[in-house]
């Protein structure tokens, strides 16, 4: 067996395995399939005592039974076909549902890593393309093989009973049939890859312009835009235009070597029935046989496209599912923690990266303090937050809290004790009470949450709106201020009342009357509480326990704002920069 024969085979019994859980409702479809196969060899067999008995021999009996069997064949054929398309839809729906919950699952344990290779439109093609081609190489495939693999072979009998010389002629072609799916199904296999691939170009690029419209606007990318997206679909096009000329051509191929064979055996049949072997009622219910036989094959050699078509992007979903997880080896069960966090020698490279973005970098931050995280663009300073709640695994070196490493942790309990707000804001289309409360859904109580607006001084344009907490806030907040937005993110992060609190520019988009006010709220919530701050304004952490300044992943500076100030070191020189700055705008 070949390799690609064994991939395919792989593939097909996981399929199968999904399908192998409905095993009732499957033998009920594949049984009903069968009965609606049987009813084509059932009519064709009829013609013949119809011709030979009831237009030869006109006897009564046969002009009388033969037409209620007809109509008796007929009524099980579309019951059983009733039956056959229901399962057949009920068992296609639970696949797909099936692997669209399994791919989501994934996709909200992936780690952080695999989202920065990969391209968004390409991830929810996955989901929403891929599994639907699926169906075509699970059970789609199941039904044409055996609903018309019954129906060809009990065509195929009733041929070999009447005349089994006749019949023989037609074997002669199934080899020359077998090579020619082969080799066309090869080819089916990679366009169906690379269509999956333009797929998710044309998503990512109608995903990016529905978010980036107003930056597109502003400069002027339409033209560019349209040639992407152009560019795009015509790929899709000229993919679909050499799927189609492939299957078209097998499929021509292997009506005209059928045709052929079903031209001789015309051409004997015809002269068998001049010197009498053949009956009228023979040669009709042979050619019917014959005829009808012609359709399920072509829908048999038919099917490659769709299985390999099927089979790549089962391939897709199959590789997509196959992701490693974030690890979650943890064991050590914490359900409150003091806050004590230690960094000893942590070094970390963001994968293809030249350097190292943190380099042996030790910090101890002690229950309760507040220490605050400055440097300039590229310190390090995001990448060393984005490893305390693990999105990222230090490459050496250990990270401790309250004495536990982060990796002993469950993944669910680190994070339950850190409540994170950054400089890029991330809301939900829902309602702002929803947003809020997003951390403790189902706990937090309407009073809690008009509290928690109230300290982020959120609460005055909350009640504002139209419907107050209730009003939806649409994708991503669009609806609200950038300043508003931030607001909200720190009222979630208040609400959620975590002993680690990590802040990433947490009141970049405020004005200054806002900022004062938010500064003083996350001053009390801070108290008692370990606090991380990541500040570009160095005036909004001066009151910090620590400052630590970082310069090309190292830390360089640690102390207090007096003390760093006194030091004259890097941290005064950015401190003068910036007030300098400000006196010139003033």
């Amino acid at each position: 067996m070949s390799q690609s024969l064994r991939n395919s085979w792989l593939i097909y019994r996981r399929l199968l395995g999904y399908l192998a859980a409905y095993w009732k409702v499957l033998l009920v479809s594949i049984i009903s399939m069968v009965l609606a196969a049987s009813t084509e060899a059932m009519f064709a067999r009829l013609l013949k005592p119809l011709i030979d008995g009831g237009f030869v021999d006109k006897d009564p009996q046969v002009i009388m039974w033969v037409p209620l069997a007809i109509i008796g064949v007929f009524l099980l054929r579309g019951l059983s076909s009733f039956v056959n398309e229901y399962t057949a839809s009920w068992l296609t729906g639970h696949l797909v549902q099936t692997l669209r919950q399994q791919m989501f699952t994934k996709l909200l344990t992936l780690p952080v890593a695999y989202y920065d290779d990969q391209q968004s439109g390409r991830l929810v093609s996955r989901i929403s393309y891929d599994v639907n081609q699926v169906t075509e190489a699970g059970f789609n495939v199941i039904t044409v093989t055996v609903k018309d693999g019954v129906t060809a072979l009990g065509l195929l009998g009733l041929l070999l009973y009447i005349d089994w010389r006749l019949t023989l002629i037609c074997l002669v072609v199934l080899p020359a049939v077998t090579v020619c799916m082969r080799l066309v199904g090869t080819r089916l296999r990679g366009l169906a890859r690379q269509n999956q691939q333009h797929m998710a170009q044309m998503t990512q690029v109608l995903g990016e312009s529905i978010d980036c419209q107003r930056v597109i606007k502003v400069y002027g990318g339409q033209p560019h835009e349209q040639g992407r997206f152009d560019q795009a679909v015509e790929a899709i096009r000229r993919n679909q235009v050499k799927q189609s000329a492939a299957s078209s051509a097998n499929t021509g191929v292997t009506q005209l070597m059928i045709a052929c064979a079903l031209a001789a055996i015309l051409y004997f049949a015809a002269l068998r029935a001049q010197h009498g072997s053949f009956t009228a009622g023979d040669f009709m219910s042979f050619l019917t046989a014959m005829m009808l036989l012609f359709a399920p094959i072509k829908r048999i050699t038919g099917i490659s496209q769709a299985m390999q078509r099927g089979l790549a992007a089962a391939e897709s979903v199959f590789t997509f599912l196959d992701e490693p997880s974030e690890p979650d080896q943890g064991s050590q069960s914490v359900t409150k923690i003091a806050g004590q966090l230690s960094l000893q020698q942590v070094s970390f490279r963001y994968p293809g990266a030249e350097r190292d973005a943190l380099r042996s970098v030790n910090l101890t931050v002690q229950a309760g303090e507040t220490v605050a995280l400055v440097g300039s663009s590229g310190s390090g300073k995001t990448t060393l937050i984005s490893l305390i709640p693990r999105f990222y695994e230090p490459d050496a070196g250990e990270m401790r809290l309250d004495g536990l490493a982060l990796n002993e942790i469950p993944l669910s309990q680190l994070r339950q004790q850190m409540a994170l707000v950054s400089q890029d804001v991330v809301l939900f289309n829902d309602t702002v009470a929803a947003n809020i409360a997003y951390g403790v859904l189902g706990q937090a109580t309407r009073e809690q949450i008009m509290a928690a607006a109230r300290a982020a001084n959120a609460w005055e344009f909350i009640e504002a709106m139209p419907q107050g907490l209730d009003t939806q806030i649409g994708e991503n907040g669009v609806r609200l201020s950038g300043g508003q937005r931030q607001r909200l993110a720190i009222a979630r992060a208040l609400l959620k009342n975590a002993p680690l609190l990590i802040l990433d520019e947490a009141t970049s988009a405020l004005d200054t009357q806002s900022e004062r006010l938010v500064q003083a709220a996350l001053e009390r919530l801070m108290q008692n509480r370990t606090t991380i701050v990541v500040a570009h304004r160095l005036s909004t952490i001066e009151n910090a326990d620590r400052i630590v300044v970082m310069h090309e992943g190292e830390v360089v500076e640690e102390g207090s704002h007096q003390q760093l100030i006194v030091r004259n070191g890097r941290y005064a020189r950015l401190y003068s920069l910036q007030f300098s700055e400000s006196a010139a705008e003033l």
